[in-house]
């Protein structure tokens, strides 16, 4: 009876040595070993494997909410009371993370691949919880401070829809190399078809996916309602200091058809442009007002707001990274802006001849306009001489008395409610949020003649998805990019995203069976190393002098009871010398005992 110890077998390869030193931090030229992963190893894999995912969908969050960054930045302002750009540590550390995350993921594959061992290193262990760690205190973060903007989710995936599902399938087809080796490997029938049903499972799913895609911008060219107008918030916040004629001046270059701004009431009565709760942000009121600082706008008086400078803030805080475009005749216009007062908004308005929608903000209680604040500003309205079908109204208190008072106002909602109603309270148009409203909503809004504004819109894919839906405007802060947006991104029609779906389908699956296929025929082709057949795989290569080889070490020990003639045959018989491989074997056969010996193989320049 011969006792052998575990083969191992030594090759030089590179990439291998890479793959493995890497994830497990094994540099030597690996051992190749048919050990399956430990159960703890796996558990690291399955946390590997959530890590990544919910790095994924971060990643894809924070990429789509790019259009609201404004917003967000502007949150932080209100909790921390300091204006910085809180996306750009954010936008690091995800793409850091999803990065290093994804390379992990990529390692761990190719091992599965290559029938390796996992071994994740306890470097990347820390790592791989750390970023886990992160993203989870990042979500609960946002879902608290900035909860509303999950809703860009659903919105984004009409835009993004039908090229994520042609990313998965292409992923999921990739895998069946995988797949497929690992059902080719495995000795147990009950492995091998849950193995199988799973991956058919997700695959067929995928398959099927585009019946459950809804996509504004699949549809007829034909059916392509004319461009949404846009309206520029607060004029152009990124070319110029918000809410200031400058700022409303460069929304006209970018030729918008509309203004939009807040409005707040000064304590003598003069309604102005101001978005915040305070001037500490937008103006130089710590500067001129130190000890009024935290006091609200409404609590100053149109001759205090004229002293403070509205611009100097945009230039030093470079809000929207665009100071450096700036001439210097802009940086001195920009620098030298004052308050504006909502009459000279509407005389510019109506010298351009365009239409001004305005949010009206009751002032507090104690306030010295707080029940005349609706008259204070309709007769700011009638001195600005602005024709009334340029303004659109939109406060819902003392509406009647507004219609009485000026009737030919654009009656305006911020409020989404059904059409009936609407038209019952005799309004015509609503500004809601663009994620507030569905497709099916715009088309019955349009259906029942109910103009329809969303904000606030400054991505062309955001743009071009609200254009194939139907809007007829939006609100934006970034006019001058979507100025260049003269048609929608992408428009697919029914019949041609069919094709290009059952093709993908088709192309799919002979993929994946011609890989199945394949990888049986190569796995039946392999032999395995067992005790009983050693095979030696070296290939020798020469040139001149140098020979590279593979080196292997066999220890047997044994004791065999039998007659000397006949081990002598099995031992020649079964240990074949070859010159090719330098190898030398000796047999001795002593009492009836025969012992092999097979010596390491000799490279020249290397100790056996």
């Amino acid at each position: 009876m011969v006792k052998h110890q575990p083969l191992q077998v030594y090759e030089r390869q590179l990439c291998l040595s890479c793959i493995t030193g890497i994830y497990g931090c094994r540099w030597k030229r690996y051992q190749r070993s048919h050990d399956d992963t430990t159960k703890w190893e796996l558990l690291w894999s399955l946390i590997l494997l959530v890590t990544f995912c919910l790095l994924l969908i971060w990643f894809y969050f924070w990429w789509e909410a790019h259009n609201d960054y404004n917003e967000f930045n502007w949150f932080l302002y209100n909790r921390s009371g300091e204006w910085s750009d809180g996306t750009a540590p954010i936008l690091a550390t995800t793409a850091a993370g999803f990065t290093y995350i994804a390379f992990l993921m990529v390692l761990a594959l190719c091992h599965v691949a290559l029938g390796q061992q996992l071994n994740l290193h306890w470097l990347h262990k820390i790592g791989v919880t750390a970023a886990l760690l992160t993203t989870i205190v990042g979500v609960i973060s946002v879902n608290q401070t900035w909860g509303q903007e999950w809703d860009v989710v659903p919105v984004s995936l009409q835009a993004t829809g039908p090229f994520l599902h042609i990313g998965a399938l292409a992923a999921v087809t990739a895998l069946s190399w995988i797949v497929a080796g690992q059902v080719a490997r495995a000795e147990k029938t009950i492995f091998q078809v849950v193995v199988v049903l799973l991956y058919i499972s997700v695959l067929l799913g995928l398959y099927v996916v585009p019946l459950y895609i809804s996509s504004p911008c699949i549809m007829d060219h034909s059916t392509l309602k004319p461009r949404p107008e846009v309206f520029g918030h607060q004029g152009a916040p990124t070319l110029a200091p918000e809410n200031t004629l400058w700022s409303f001046q460069r929304a006209l270059q970018m030729n918008v058809t509309g203004l939009e701004t807040d409005v707040v009431i000064s304590v003598d009565g003069v309604p102005f442009l101001m978005h915040d709760p305070t001037l500490r942000r937008t103006t130089d009121v710590e500067k001129v007002f130190p000890d009024r600082q935290m006091d609200e706008a409404s609590r100053f008086n149109w001759t205090d707001l004229q002293q403070l400078n509205a611009g100097q803030w945009f230039l030093k805080n470079d809000p929207f990274w665009t100071v450096n475009t700036f001439s210097v005749k802009e940086k001195n216009l920009t620098s030298n802006q004052r308050v504006c007062s909502l009459e000279q908004l509407l005389k510019l308005a109506s010298y351009h001849n365009i239409s001004v929608v305005f949010r009206l903000q009751r002032p507090p209680q104690d306030h010295p306009c707080f029940h005349s604040w609706i008259n204070d500003t309709l007769q700011a309205v009638q001195r600005s001489g602005v024709p009334p079908s340029l303004v659109m109204w939109t406060p819902d208190e003392q509406r009647a008395q507004v219609r009485r008072i000026a009737p030919g106002l654009v009656q305006t909602s911020l409020d989404k409610h059904d059409p009936h109603t609407l038209h019952k309270s005799g309004i015509s148009r609503l500004m809601l949020r663009y994620s507030q409203v569905s497709p099916s909503d715009i088309r019955n809004f349009s259906k029942n003649n109910i103009s329809l504004t969303l904000y606030t819109v400054n991505e062309p894919w955001l743009y071009s998805t609200l254009w194939c839906s139907g809007v007829s405007s939006v609100s934006s802060e970034a006019p001058h990019v979507l100025r260049k947006v003269l048609y929608p991104i992408w428009l697919m029609g029914p019949r041609e995203y069919g094709l290009i779906w059952v093709s993908a389908d088709l192309v799919s699956f002979a993929v994946v069976v011609g890989i199945f296929i394949l990888q049986k025929y190569r796995m039946s082709g392999m032999r395995s190393y067992n005790p009983e057949q050693i095979m030696l795989s070296a290939t020798v290569r020469t040139s001149s002098r140098d020979m590279n080889v593979m080196k292997e070490k066999l220890i047997f020990s044994g004791k065999a009871v039998a007659g000397g003639g006949s081990h002598a045959s099995v031992c020649s018989n079964s240990w074949p010398a070859s010159s090719s491989q330098r190898v030398c074997v000796w047999c001795v056969c002593v009492c009836g005992v025969c012992t092999f010996s097979l010596h390491l193989f000799h490279v020249e320049g290397q100790p056996p």
